[in-house]
């Protein structure tokens, strides 16, 4: 019914397009179902450790080591869905996420364990997923329509968001969160299926090589994911940490509901300027929208410090949100154009997920650093002081589809 519904909105109006309507709607299904799963449990990673009983180093140096295992794992990755192809890719990921969810939700029990085994399968999962969505979708969008696309997507993605954290704090406030994953692991059991009934678009059984890849046309957007890294720690993690540690410390098991409440207001704000991003993409004004969106993403980093209540975190969301939809839908029509003129789709986008991976690296070394230097409360609130100049990397992509 939900992959029918789709396939509706898309057939009426995408009449060019030269993959079946229905492929690109069991993208949008599996895509959407994936994001549910991931925002009703992982959402809440990095505070459930903090309420477990890690210190914020502990758990730093925990995101650290998941980001430098993320860039191996996005080598081995790539060479997986050259092979296999990204459908199946995507089935491999969500079945990685399974037992990682159930690891993670037994945290309380083995410790130590159970943190390196979910690390483990939620890095490769993550980078399998990430990579298989980014060379499917970039290869069957409609070139002339593709902002409309990845505003729709966005859209989808930005309800599933609004929803999932309301839904998974609700359950860890009254059944606790090891409840969240657990049913986490469930959604990911079904969030490969609405792809695997058609073939792969990709072609299959490739062997790919790196060295291949043209660097000097597109060095520029490779270097430009450092930001993106940044910003994916300072707007997921490290916010998250400062809500819970800094400005509700006294919540307890509330925090899950308050954070999943704060969370999903910024749902409006999203549908509502994903479509007209979209339109700005598509009349080739995807450049002036990033330059800009990432402007504003560096003000509201710096202006996370100053956040004491339900009023400013709110407003910091709401900004923070239509600040990076904008970022993402113009940045990701940049690469998706990238990718089809470098020859190369697996290899150049598997290399800036790998950028990414450095970038949150480096997050996280900084905020250890600054945890150490200042404590635990200066120390968050220094981080995204120096997060709001590292972010302004985003916008040296230089895509060439925007100098059009």
């Amino acid at each position: 019914m939900f992959k029918r519904t789709i396939y509706r909105l898309l057939e009426r109006r995408h009449f060019w397009r030269y993959v079946s309507f229905s492929e690109v709607a069991e993208l949008y299904a599996s895509r959407t179902l994936r994001i549910i799963g991931i925002n009703i449990a992982s959402g809440f990673a990095s505070v459930y450790l903090y309420q477990t009983g890690y210190s914020l180093q502990s758990i730093m140096l925990f995101w650290l080591a998941y980001y430098a295992s993320n860039a191996i794992m996005n080598y081995f990755s790539a060479h997986i869905i050259a092979y296999f192809g990204p459908k199946h890719g995507t089935l491999f990921s969500n079945l990685l996420y399974i037992p990682a969810m159930v690891a993670l939700g037994l945290v309380p029990n083995y410790g130590l364990r159970a943190i390196i085994i979910w690390g483990v399968l939620s890095s490769l999962s993550a980078c399998l997923y990430q990579l298989s969505y980014l060379v499917e979708f970039s290869k069957v969008k409609s070139v002339d329509h593709a902002g409309k696309e990845i505003g729709f997507m966005n859209i989808l993605e930005k309800i599933s968001i609004g929803m999932s954290p309301i839904i998974g704090g609700l359950i860890a406030l009254f059944f606790g969160a090891q409840a969240v994953m657990m049913i986490g692991a469930v959604i990911f059991a079904f969030s490969a299926m609405p792809l695997l009934r058609t073939v792969e678009q990709t072609r299959v059984r490739q062997r790919i090589k790196f060295r291949d890849l043209p660097y000097r046309t597109i060095y520029r957007s490779l270097t430009s994911q450092l930001g993106v890294g940044v910003d994916t720690v300072a707007t997921g993690t490290v916010w998250s940490l400062f809500i819970a540690a800094v400005i509700f410390p006294h919540l307890s098991n509330k925090i899950y509901v308050s954070l999943g409440a704060l969370s999903s207001v910024t749902i409006l704000a999203a549908i509502g300027v994903s479509y007209a991003y979209g339109r700005l993409i598509d009349r080739n004004r995807g450049g002036d929208l990033l330059k800009i969106a990432v402007v504003v993403n560096a003000l509201v980093h710096a202006s996370r410090p100053f956040a004491s209540g339900i009023a400013s975190v709110v407003g910091t969301n709401v900004t923070n949100e239509i600040a990076t939809t904008g970022i993402t839908m113009s940045y990701m029509r940049g690469q998706f154009d990238t990718a089809d003129i470098s020859g190369h789709r697996i290899v150049y986008l598997s290399m800036s997920q790998i950028f990414a991976s450095f970038g949150a690296i480096i997050a996280c070394l900084i905020l250890l650093v600054c945890l150490m230097l200042f404590g635990d409360a200066q120390g968050l609130r220094g981080f995204f002081f120096i997060a709001s100049a590292c972010v302004l990397l985003t916008g040296t992509a230089h895509f060439h589809l925007y100098r059009k």
